[in-house]
């Protein structure tokens, strides 16, 4: 069972998935990113997932892209080691900033990190 909490906060909107992010699980994530793929900031909180398989990076990377492709910036917020190690051995840390905190995730966005 995923979860998907969106927020808007003005100046960025966040997208949190909570749960396991799989070929199951997937189509809500990726219905997610999209509807938020308008937005000029766009804070990715994958601090609740414990489990993301290649589906979910997919998904990932193709919500970054079409945020971008309309002109907006991405960060990602990842607070779980092995999703993290996965996130730095993909290379994905070099297409966005991947911080440690929320906070920090805005903050990188902010400034068009």
């Amino acid at each position: 069972m995923l979860e998907i909490q969106t927020d808007d906060h003005g100046n960025h909107a966040v997208c949190r998935p909570v749960g396991e992010l799989d070929a199951y699980t997937v189509a809500a994530f990726r219905d997610a990113l999209g509807a938020l793929s308008t937005r000029s900031t766009l804070v990715i909180d994958l601090s609740e997932v414990p489990f993301m398989d290649s589906a979910g990076l997919g998904a990932l990377i193709g919500g970054i892209r079409r945020t971008r492709e309309n002109g907006g910036e991405v960060a990602v917020a990842c607070s779980r080691p092995t999703l993290t190690r996965l996130l730095h051995t993909t290379g994905f840390d070099r297409i966005v900033p991947v911080t440690e905190t929320l906070n920090d995730a805005v903050a990188a966005v902010a400034h068009g990190s």
